[in-house]
């Protein structure tokens, strides 16, 4: 599962700079490149939302492995020249949309293959490789696409999907359907999605995780404010460049420190405090701060929200039975793909009448009084049921 995510991942990043090439190649338009490039991330909205629950209903490695093979098939017929525009955004809004019960299914299956403690050290170890496929993958693709056609780069993108699902199909051992154990059936694909969102909503532990979650969505939104925040200090390309790279670095990092160091009984009791100190750094943005302290802040803020995202992640997935599992997990994932979407053109707006580093740092004013009220509660969760919330056992339950 490792390997299988870690290669579609690089892939993935390899085939959006190709698509921004090739569109642009062949429209010269800005606007149709980013169409494009927004085109990879948000259909997964909707898949989050009517097909994560197919991993509730039929074998979770099967799904994985069909969702690989149908983005494969689609990436490459976006490979064939000659496509009329509207046929290439459609593929493309489809690979998204198939990306969506892979996920689900992904982080569904995690908690049987990596039973306890080990969950959240691989998460960890997860979000080291997924951030450094991105690393390699960007910086990769802008090389490899001066010696390949954008074509064959997406060929190539569709051979990691392939690659994927052969190491799904062979690595991951056969696990049956999660039996409905009392839990909701999961029903229509409109009712298995209310069912998962009355899940959440009627949980009040599940519904700060998921603030948690989303709110360190929203935090790094300057990675879409990039290239306007770095030109208010006179910054090039290669600041833009170093702004971006300062969230992969911190995250790693912290994901590194958070699951090494941090012991296992304390991890979810740090959740609120590492979150509102996640959104501390934003707040250094107001004093409109030069090249280097901003990557030092970008940095710092990353590695705490990423330890924020692992542990809610991993509470999460516990916390929701095992036959609505995939369902809570799409909804979760479909929010968080949405802020992330969203926020940038959003703050990107009020950046053009206020100035762009003072929205990162309006940002981290609202996540701070958004995450003390969603401490709180999680304290009070955690209180409430503390064989479920507060301990490495109870997170096994």
């Amino acid at each position: 599962m490792w390997a299988a995510e870690a290669l579609s991942q690089a892939g993935d990043q390899l085939a959006r700079v190709a698509l921004a090439v090739l569109v642009y190649g062949n429209t010269n338009s800005a606007a149709l490149a980013g169409l494009t490039y927004a085109l990879t991330w948000a259909p997964s909205f909707l898949g989050g939302v009517f097909l994560a629950g197919l991993a509730d209903r039929f074998s979770r490695r099967t799904v994985m492995v069909v969702a690989d093979l149908v983005r494969a098939a689609l990436i490459a017929l976006v490979a064939l020249p000659g496509l009329p525009f509207w046929v290439l955004c459609l593929l493309v809004a489809l690979v998204s949309f198939a990306q969506a019960p892979f996920k689900a299914a992904q982080l569904a299956l995690l908690p049987d293959v990596l039973e306890g403690d080990k969950y959240v050290v691989g998460m960890g170890i997860r979000t080291i490789t997924m951030q450094t496929a991105q690393m390699l993958g960007f910086a990769g693709g802008g090389l490899l696409l001066t010696a390949l056609s954008p074509s064959v780069a997406l060929v190539l993108d569709a051979v990691t999907f392939v690659a994927s699902g052969l190491f799904v199909w062979f690595g991951v051992r056969v696990r049956p359907v999660p039996p409905e154990d009392g839990a909701q059936s999961p029903g229509s694909f409109a009712r298995s999605a209310l069912a998962g969102a009355r899940l959440i909503w009627r949980d009040p532990a599940l519904r700060t995780l998921v603030v948690f979650s989303w709110l360190s969505a929203l935090l790094i939104l300057y990675e879409g404010l990039a290239a306007p925040y770095t030109a208010e200090f006179g910054g090039g390309s290669v600041s833009v460049g170093l702004i971006l790279a300062a969230d992969p670095l911190g995250s790693a990092i912290g994901a590194y420190v958070f699951t090494r160091f941090v012991p296992a009984a304390r991890r979810a009791g740090l959740l609120g405090p590492l979150t509102v100190a996640s959104c501390l750094p934003l707040l250094g943005c107001l004093a409109r701060p030069g090249l280097i302290p901003s990557i030092v802040l970008f940095a710092v803020a990353g590695a705490l929200g990423t330890a924020v995202m692992i542990q809610a992640t991993a509470s999460f997935s516990r916390g929701v039975p095992d036959r609505n599992r995939a369902q809570a997990i799409g909804l979760q994932q479909s929010g968080l793909a949405t802020i992330q979407g969203l926020s940038p053109l959003l703050a990107g707006a009020l950046a053009d009448v206020v100035g762009t580093a003072r929205v990162v740092g309006l940002v981290g004013v609202l996540g701070v009084l958004v995450a003390v009220p969603a401490a709180i509660a999680w304290k009070n969760a955690t209180a409430a049921r503390p064989d479920v919330w507060s301990s490495t056992s109870g997170e096994e339950t």
